[in-house]
This record gives structure tokens, sequence and C-alpha cells, in this order.
């Protein structure tokens, strides 16, 4: 089940509803499954609370790096790098994604790939680099469409490319 109703198209935000997403948070409880983790993880920066998120994101990764696959990991690395992008850790956050979609890149594993590029283009969206967004986005929408990605997901894509298009011309006009 997705949680997931839509995008804010200024914000590039998962628009959620929040009582299911609390009521799921209580359903999983304190389960400490590498799934559980990082889905309580998503749940709490969706709820807006990315300290509570930080706590269980650095947690999931050292799960990961103990009993997890190698793509386990970097899921949970890239879910740790949204969080600090949350909290307004910037250059940490693109320094992790950063090193993720080139990890996965390189082990050909383009969905996770391109959950980094979407991510890491959402923080240069955030720091007002639009160009840099937009290269991101479609770099994403590429390994996306090469991947046999879900509709939903081709669509996320598009809208964060079309945002960022909008804002760029919006501060080319505004300067």
């Amino acid at each position: 089940m997705s949680f997931i109703q839509g995008f804010d198209p200024d914000t590039l935000r998962e628009e959620v509803d929040p009582s299911a997403c609390s009521e799921r948070l209580a359903e999983i409880g304190e389960q400490r499954s590498l799934p559980a983790l990082l889905e309580r993880v998503w749940l709490l920066k969706v709820l807006g609370r990315p300290e509570d998120s930080l706590v269980l994101s650095e947690e999931s990764v050292r799960v990961a790096r103990m009993a997890g696959t190698r793509k386990d990991l970097l899921r949970a690395r890239i879910l740790h790098a949204s969080v600090m992008q949350a909290r307004g850790a910037f250059a940490a956050a693109e320094h992790e994604m950063t090193t993720c979609a080139e990890e996965a890149e390189g082990q050909g594993w383009a969905a996770i790939a391109a959950f980094a590029y979407q991510h890491r283009g959402k923080v240069h969206f955030d720091t007002e680099d639009y160009e840099a967004a937009r290269k991101d986005f479609k770099r994403a929408l590429f390994l996306r469409q090469e991947s046999g990605a879900t509709d939903d997901q081709l669509e996320s894509t598009l809208l964060a490319i079309d945002a960022a298009d909008r804002r760029r011309a919006a501060a080319s006009v505004a300067s």
C-alpha cells in the first residue's frame, strides 16, 4: 500500500495522509527487521519528525551494513541522506547521494541509481540550484525508464523536471 497521495509541485515533498501514516507507524511498532526500520524512518520523515527519523535512519544503515545486501545498504544510505536533507544538512545529503548513485550505476542497479539521483535532485531543488536539479531528474527519468519503473515513479520524476524548469525560468526572469 502506498501512502503517497501525490507530490507538492512547489516543494516536491510527498503528500501523504498523516492519519494513515501514523496508524501504520503504530502497526509496525518496535519491529527491528530492516524493512520495518526503513519504513519507520520514512514514515517519521513524512510525518515531520526528522529528529526521530535521523536516529532510526542511522540504525537502519548499521543493520543493513551488518545483515543486509549491498543493495539494502544503498537503499538505507539514500533514505538516511533524505533525512539529512529534511533536517537542512544539504551538503552532507548531496555527498551521500552522489556516492550511492555512483556505486549503484557502477553495479548496474538502475532502479537504485534512479532513486539516488531523484533524491539528489531534490537536494539541489531545495538549495535553488535548478539546473543541477533538472539534470539529476533527467538522469533519474532515463534510469527509471531503463529499469521498467512504474507509471507513478515516472510521473513523479516528470513532475520534478517540470518544477525545476518552472523555477529555473522564474529565476531567469527575476534576474
